[in-house]
């Protein structure tokens, strides 16, 4: 007479199919958390650079017109406008490319940020 508590064969079996499904299922998930993280070290990487980067051209030119903090402050807001917008801007395409490999068809709002 079997006992309540061992798991019979069928059980084993189904719970081997589980965790090989499972196994899968995280293999999948690895790669899409990995390009995720990458995209989002790219976002940063346009946000923070384009701020340094209208820094330094604001500095450059306080440095040589002698227009000492507004140079500055200029580059800086107009590094930040900047790069927020790339940033956007490529935020946009990622989610357009998601879209069309999930099946989705792009919707009128997409057509229009074509333009």
């Amino acid at each position: 007479m079997r006992r309540k508590n061992e798991p019979n064969a069928e059980a084993q079996s189904l719970d081997q199919r589980l965790a090989a499904a499972e196994a899968a299922q995280a293999r999948r998930e690895g790669g899409d958390a990995h390009r995720a993280m990458a995209q989002g070290y790219r976002f940063l990487g346009e946000v923070v650079g384009g701020v340094l980067m209208g820094a330094g051209f604001g500095w450059l030119v306080d440095r040589f017109a002698g227009t000492e903090p507004f140079g500055l402050v200029i580059g800086l807001l107009l590094g930040t406008g900047v790069s927020i917008f790339a940033a956007v801007r490529s935020a946009a395409r990622i989610q357009k490319s998601a879209l069309e490999q999930a099946g989705h068809p792009p919707t009128a709002s997409d057509k229009k940020d074509e333009d």
